[in-house]
């Protein structure tokens, strides 16, 4: 498979610095000779966003701060995963923050509708990102973006790169998550989104979990993965903005992401939330380059 790693360093989308250096971590843990090594060709893009400190660009809106320098960046990153999926390929999107689904999603979906494709996502994360503008407590864009691509939000989100929804809530299935605002909460209720939070892992069991997620994705024809790193337990993945005890374990997020791949239907996947100053020995990215091999077709055996 041809498979193109898109570097976007963005972090304008969250109140901590140092994610921006994600994909460079991840880059630096080997992720282009682990893909080489499962068989794979591999493509590197550097260039799509050149980061800028938020210290020389302006909040504007509160409600969904640095929102310009987010779209510009995201409305480039559109255009280059869907040039990357109409010709077959797969984009591997490294972040920055999760507001690069915006972009993402947009160019997926893009693909998508011209190929008359039904599009799911599979959102690993302890968070909704299902806010908007009138729900978001902090208005950073990283816990707006995927209510955006579902339709709901401010039109500069919700229209990015091309006007309209991008992905069908009911088409989007949460693994992981632990901490919601009560107004995405309510919000994520009435789209009608499926969401398997720690607690029904606690209940059912990760198996049990990931036998109906991959019931959900039967009649979907594509998966767009969105893995955010902070849906992993602090113990073995230190090196993300948001920590939050309680969450997934290595071998659960390893289990999940090879199995989806199972399905054959997987078209596109990022990886964010990799942030280098919290991390240890580079033990966050890391694990994020077995994710990304697992999602890709490494097995143990």
């Amino acid at each position: 498979m041809n498979i193109h790693i898109l570097e976007m360093p963005l972090d304008f989308g969250a109140s901590r610095h140092g994610s921006d250096m994600g994909p460079s971590a991840i880059r630096l843990a080997g992720i282009k000779e682990k893909l080489e090594s499962l068989g794979h060709k591999t493509f590197e893009h550097t260039d799509i966003f050149r980061a800028t400190s938020q210290e020389y660009e302006e909040p504007g809106n509160p409600k969904a701060k640095y929102l310009k320098p987010i779209t510009n960046a995201c409305t480039k990153l559109a255009a280059e995963v869907e040039k990357i999926t109409a010709a077959g390929d797969f984009p591997l999107v490294l972040g920055g923050d999760h507001s690069i689904v915006l972009g993402s999603l947009a160019g997926v979906s893009a693909t998508a509708k011209k190929q008359g494709k039904s599009l799911g996502v599979l959102y690993v994360d302890a968070h909704g990102d299902f806010n908007t503008d009138k729900t978001s407590p902090t208005g950073n864009v990283h816990g707006e973006c995927l209510a955006a691509s579902a339709g709901l939000g401010l039109p500069e989100l919700t229209n990015l790169y091309f006007e309209g929804q991008k992905v069908d809530p009911k088409n989007i299935c949460f693994v992981g998550t632990r901490d919601l605002d009560s107004g995405e909460k309510k919000l994520m209720k009435e789209a009608g989104v499926t969401v398997f939070t720690m607690s029904d892992i606690d209940c059912i069991g990760f198996a049990g979990v990931v036998r109906q997620v991959m019931a959900f994705f039967k009649k979907i024809d594509q998966i767009h993965v969105s893995f955010d790193m902070d849906v992993l337990d602090p113990m073995f993945a230190p090196g993300t903005g948001i920590p939050l005890p309680g969450g997934m374990t290595n071998r659960e997020a390893l289990l999940l992401m090879e199995e989806i791949a199972t399905t054959g239907k997987v078209r596109s996947a990022e990886i964010v939330e990799v942030n280098p100053i919290l991390d240890i020995r580079n033990q966050t990215a890391i694990l994020a380059v077995s994710l990304a091999a697992r999602l890709l077709g490494e097995k143990l055996y």
